[in-house]
Formats: structure tokens, C-alpha cells, sequence
């Protein structure tokens, strides 16, 4: 399967096919002796797409920043892109040097679509050259997990949730046409871009089952951004948790949860702390059964000095120490701890339950009652309340919002979903021809959190163009 079209992603057409192969997955092996303790990292690695090829911004075609970065040194942080490309090729090689030592790594990998899309547009596609043999040689794949994610990196609790949907499904199709069926097979976790986890009720209901829907066992949340069933924080983040999301119907979906602690996740991963941590760890009762607890982290892996330069030492140096044999505290990946837990017994009925923040308050005040209209009612009421209440869900940082402040992009990018939506349920338009093909592409990268992070100015104008183009083109 080609993973372009025209020049566009191969990502969507072929929906029914793509699941149907996910579903061939095969479970590997399940080492039965459980260790003391483990550890889990994850790199995320992305790069948005912007109209800035070349001309007006109106004409602009669609590239990678990182490709903007190589054309043009003279803008800041420019010189980083070099080193960029570089980080998100070379866990293919550090991968291969561990276990030809005789040493079992693991490590998560989360690439965005907008960011696999773009290297292969620029001509960089050697750096996926250089991760094929974690996906296509047994020895390495074991070694390595990589998480589905949103394809143009999408903030769940702000994203139509038609369109994150969209982002879940176009991402699995377009990895399978990059790395091929089995890779995808083997897709079992959910990174959520900026860890954004939506906790408005009927937001937060409709992404753990468009997960589920998809395929996905497991995702990773934020330590902050769930509370546990009685509204408390989280006592015991160490272990598997299950999140219940329930919707304003009364319907319930829920999904395995593991929890990323709070903290600075750039030195966190880039020093190796989750392995420190778990060092100070002991087996906890779970389902009547002693089992490790796994501390789990995730961090950019090629943003800032830690983990341009830190991260590729320690990393080696921690896996070669800790992914020995007869270690008690060992490296793993995040389905491979729950298949273990699995394996000893343990049942997804006995994981405590965790809510997005603020259901209980929510769920309390609503009573008996079920209905949008209600639960808007006590949303309202709960916010005239107190000022540090919110359905605007939360992310990788608590004082951070993805919607207050960002009105100029969130409105194009609501009128883009409508114009698309309503032109797809036009009759004769088919998802696998080119007009759809380009006008999903722009859709889906005009929503990407950069537009939103980086605030006003060049990165707006940039989503707000992509939103026209998409209106223009469904027009």
C-alpha cells in the first residue's frame, strides 16, 4: 500500500479493510515471573504542517515545519532542525546496539501523522528507512511499542468529536500504509496529543469509544487530569487503572488507563527518572495478587537540550542496567505490563476505577436526572459556583487552556468542521477520491495544537488559512 497518494496521505478510503486487518493481531508470548518493579518511557515525536511552501500564504502549498526550518536558517530556533531529524531516526540504531549486546530494551514511540506525513513530502524518508526495523525485524519489534495517537495532532477536549474520530482513524490507516498490516496489528495503546483528556461528560464518553471502536486497549492520561471514583486524586498511580467516562444519557464506556505521573517531562525522561522511581517500589496487592507497580512517563523526544543530548546516554546506559537478565527492576512497554498482569490473573474488573476531573461534582448535582439539557443546566450552575470548575478538560499542563484566549482559531476551525461535514453527507462524495482525500488533509491539519500553542500571529494565520481552504473546497 503506498502511504501517498498524489502527493497527499494515504489515509482514509480504505477504513473497513484497515480494521479488519488490525483485528488479525496475534498476542505474543506472556512471560509468566513477574519482577519487582517496572518502568515504561515514551517519546512523542511531532511536527505540524503549514501552508508555507512557497508564495502568498493564500497559495501556499502545504509542508512540514520541519522543512520550513531547513529552508530557512535565518529563523529562530532554525538551527534545531538538523538535530531534529536526527532524534526521530536514531532509536532504530540505539534499539539494534542494546540487543546486540544481549540486552532486552523497551521504549513507547508516538509519531504524529502531520510528522510522517511531512518526511516523506520533504524527501526525508530514510528516517522512516532508519525506523523500519523496529516494526519489521522480531528481534527489535518486541522491543518497541509504538502508540496510536490523533493524526494531526489534535486536542481531544476541544476537536469536534466527529473530527477526533477522524484524526483516530486517518492515523491508523496511514500507519498501516506506511509500516504494513502487522505493525498495526500490533497498535495497542492511545498517547492523546498534549495528553489532553476531555472531561466534559458526553466529550469525554464519545473519545473512549471512538477508541474503543478503533481497536485501542489501553491510553495514556495524565495524573491530573483524572480523579478516582469518590472525586479524591489518584492514590495509587502506579497501577493499572480503568477510566468510566458516562455521558448525559446515562451510557458508560470505559477504557484501561495508564497513568503518567506529574512532573517535568523533559528531565524526567531525558535523566531516566521513571526507572529511579521504580527502584523504590514494591509489589502491591491487586485482585487478590501481589504484582509490580510500573511508573510510566512520556516526553517530547526532540525538544530542548535534555533530550537532543542527555536522553540517548542515559537511556543506553539505563537499559543496559536495568534490561539484564536477573534484574528486578526491568523496562517495559505498556501492553506488555498489562498481558503480564494478565497472565498472572489479574482481571481489568480489578483495577480502580478513575472519571475525568470534575465528574463527581457533575454527577452529584445531576441526581436522577439524564439529558444535554440538564447537564448543561448543572455545568452552568457549578461554574457560577467556582471559578476553578471547567468542562474544558485538561492536559500535560494544569494551568494551560485550549480554549480560553484562542476564540480566533476556534471558530474557522468550527466552521471548517461544519462545511466538511456537511459536504460529505452530500450524495456521490466517496472517501477515496482525491477531492476528499485533499480536503480531509486540510481539515485535519488545520486542527493541530500548534496553532493554539503558540498564540497569536503567524501560527493563527497559518490554522485560519488551512480552515479556508477547507470551507472553499466544500463549498
Amino acid at each position: 500500500m503506498d502511504a501517498t497518494i498524489d502527493g497527499l496521505p494515504n489515509f482514509c478510503g480504505n477504513e473497513q479493510q484497515i480494521a479488519r486487518d488490525a483485528a488479525r493481531a496475534t498476542r505474543p508470548a506472556v512471560e509468566r515471573e513477574l519482577p519487582r518493579a517496572a518502568f515504561g518511557v515514551a517519546l512523542h515525536m511531532h511536527q505540524p504542517l503549514i501552508p508555507a511552501g512557497s508564495g502568498e500564504l493564500r497559495s501556499a502549498p502545504v509542508i512540514s515545519n520541519l522543512r520550513y526550518m531547513l529552508e530557512h536558517p535565518e529563523e529562530k530556533d532554525a538551527h534545531n532542525a538538523p538535530v531534529f531529524m536526527e532524534c526521530y531516526a536514531r532509536m532504530g540504531e540505539m534499539i539494534r546496539e542494546l540487543v546486540a549486546e544481549g540486552v532486552r530494551p523497551r521504549v513507547m514511540l508516538d509519531y504524529s501523522g502531520c510528522l510522517l506525513h511531512g518526511l516523506l513530502e520533504m524527501g526525508a524518508g530514510q528516517v522512516i528507512e532508519r525506523l523500519g526495523p523496529l516494526v519489521n525485524e522480531p528481534a527489535l519489534a518486541e522491543c518497541v511499542e509504538w502508540l496510536g495517537t490523533a493524526w494531526g495532532h489534535a486536542v481531544a477536549p476541544s476537536t469536534p468529536v466527529q473530527d477526533f474520530r477522524r484524526h483516530v482513524v486517518a492515523w491508523r490507516h496511514h500507519f498501516e500504509a506506511i509500516f504494513g498490516v502487522e505493525a498495526l496489528a500490533r497498535v495497542k495503546g492511545f498517547s492523546p496529543p498534549e495528553m489532553a483528556l476531555p472531561n466534559h461528560p458526553d466529550v469525554a464518553y464519545a473519545f473512549v469509544r471512538t477508541l474503543r471502536e478503533c481497536g485501542y486497549e489501553w491510553v495514556m492520561v495524565q495524573e491530573h487530569t483524572v480523579e478516582s471514583a469518590d472525586g479524591e486524586a489518584v492514590r495509587r498511580p502506579h497501577v493499572p487503572h480503568r477510566l468510566v467516562a458516562r455521558n448525559s444519557n446515562g451510557e458508560e464506556a470505559s477504557i484501561v488507563a495508564l497513568v503518567k505521573t506529574q512532573g517535568s517531562d523533559t528531565k524526567l525522561v531525558g535523566q531516566m527518572q521513571p526507572y529511579y522511581e521504580a527502584k523504590g517500589l514494591q509489589p502491591v496487592e491487586l485482585g487478590g495478587r501481589r504484582v509490580p507497580q510500573m511508573v510510566t512517563q512520556i516526553a517530547d523526544g526532540e525538544n530542548g537540550g535534555v533530550m537532543m543530548n542527555e536522553f540517548p546516554p542515559m537511556f543506553m546506559r539505563v537499559m543496559r542496567e536495568a534490561g539484564a537478565r536477573g534484574a528486578d527492576v526491568v523496562p517495559m512497554n505498556g501492553s506488555e505490563y498489562l498481558d503480564r498482569l494478565a497472565g498472572a490473573g489479574v482481571r481489568q474488573e480489578d483495577f480502580p476505577v478513575v472519571r475525568p476531573v470534575f465528574q463527581k461534582r457533575v454527577w452529584d448535582r445531576m441526581g436522577g436526572r439524564t439529558g444535554s439539557e440538564a447537564l448543561a443546566s448543572v455545568i452552568e450552575d457549578l461554574k457560577g459556583e467556582d471559578g476553578r470548575f471547567h468542562m474544558e478538560g485538561g492536559s500535560w499542563t494544569a494551568d494551560l487552556s485550549w480554549v480560553r484566549g484562542y476564540e480566533s482559531v476556534l471558530g474557522p476551525m468550527e466552521a471548517a468542521s461544519a462545511a466538511f461535514s456537511e459536504w460529505e453527507g452530500r450524495a456521490g462524495v466517496t472517501r477515496g477520491d482525491a477531492r476528499y482525500r485533499w480536503a480531509l488533509f486540510h481539515l485535519l491539519a488545520a486542527q493541530t495544537s500548534c496553532f493554539r500553542y503558540w498564540g497569536e500571529g503567524r501560527w493563527t494565520e497559518y490554522g485560519r488559512e488551512l480552515c479556508r481552504r477547507v470551507v472553499e473546497g466544500c463549498a
